[in-house]
């Protein structure tokens, strides 16, 4: 990043893994990394495929306090070290960064002496198992509250090794932070107090995180994060957790939150604007899949693995060249049949 260059970032490892029916929504609690862990390493290889530069461990909701509440505390030094143990070895087959994970405790209280007293306890061992099993750098992620965000800094500072840190805040529908702190000046804060990186990650979908990214850009010095999540807020629903179906009015239960996903051309496009914004760091959170990796990835000048098998419309018998369509007698009438309905 001092150089100049771009870091690409797939998260959302949670949701996708809940989609694929190894994580429960609700919890969403990452026991898969001790029951599966050959299918999280195939996750890890498959978002590098698709061009992310960083296999995160999957450590987000394996602190202390998420785990107590399944009756599984007792593997918590186990499943931390050994989802970092297989990003390590990804990154090393695939040559690309590994990174540790530290995030919300859904204990911090600012007005809690003993909850901070606990806050900093969890983010220290985690800090320290990310060190030693050999992170390049360790992030901090979707903190609504400047004052945990700050903790998180200060454990990794402390306990990291001198590893980097990457700190970003989740933005709802106000654009301060839950202890009343606008968006841009937190991240001005984090910055000043020795962040490698800050930004925003997840709740808010692209089109609503673009005007806050251009005020953090205004505000910071250095590099920037954009991770949103991949799906369509508007204004009067900035986060994913406040849309509501357009028919019932209801707002959607989590496994229904696809339909009102981005497209790949929206991401694309998003992905476009940051790069144009001078966001350095760039990724997908809770809904993000390989697909939109590789839209991203390619909007940012790269051709990953996954640009061998990238959409070649001209090539189909329906929507592409005519002059071939002779090729496939029917194909005309089809077409017809398809798009018209006559």
């Amino acid at each position: 990043l001092r150089d100049g260059e771009d870091i690409i970032i797939a998260e959302g490892y949670i949701w996708e893994l809940e989609r694929r029916g190894y994580i429960s929504a609700g919890g969403f609690v990452p026991e898969i990394v001790i029951e599966n862990p050959d299918v999280v390493q195939a996750l890890h290889e498959e978002f590098i495929h698709a061009g992310s530069d960083v296999a995160e461990a999957l450590t987000y909701y394996a602190h202390r306090d998420k785990l107590r509440t399944i009756g599984r505390e007792d593997v918590l030094e186990k499943l931390n070290r050994t989802a970092l143990k297989i990003a390590r070895h990804v990154a090393n087959k695939t040559g690309t960064l590994m990174a540790g994970g530290i995030c919300n405790t859904g204990v911090y209280n600012p007005d809690d002496l003993e909850s901070i007293e606990k806050t900093k306890a969890m983010f220290k061992e985690q800090v320290e198992w990310a060190a030693d099993e050999g992170a390049d750098y360790i992030i901090g992620e979707t903190f609504n509250d400047y004052g945990e965000a700050l903790l998180a800094l200060q454990a990794i500072q402390k306990y990291g090794k001198g590893l980097p840190a990457v700190i970003t805040l989740v933005a709802f529908m106000p654009d301060q932070t839950t202890d009343e702190i606008p968006i841009p000046e937190a991240c001005r804060r984090l910055e000043e107090a020795g962040a490698a990186v800050v930004g925003l990650n997840c709740s808010r979908g692209p089109e609503v995180m673009l005007p806050l990214i251009k005020e953090i850009r205004k505000a910071c010095k250095g590099p920037i994060a954009a991770i949103p999540v991949p799906f369509r807020c508007r204004d009067d629903c900035r986060t994913f957790q406040s849309l509501r179906d357009p028919v019932s009015g209801e707002r959607f239960d989590p496994p229904d939150r696809n339909c009102v996903q981005c497209s790949r051309g929206e991401i694309r496009s998003f992905a476009t604007e940051c790069k144009n914004i001078g966001v350095q760091y760039i990724g997908l959170c809770c809904g993000n899949y390989s697909g939109f990796m590789r839209e991203i990835s390619e909007a940012y000048g790269r051709k990953p693995p996954a640009s061998k098998f990238s959409t070649r419309i001209d090539q189909n018998c329906i929507y592409g060249d005519t002059s071939k369509r002779d090729k496939y007698k029917r194909s005309e009438k089809i077409r017809q049949y398809m798009l018209s309905g006559i």
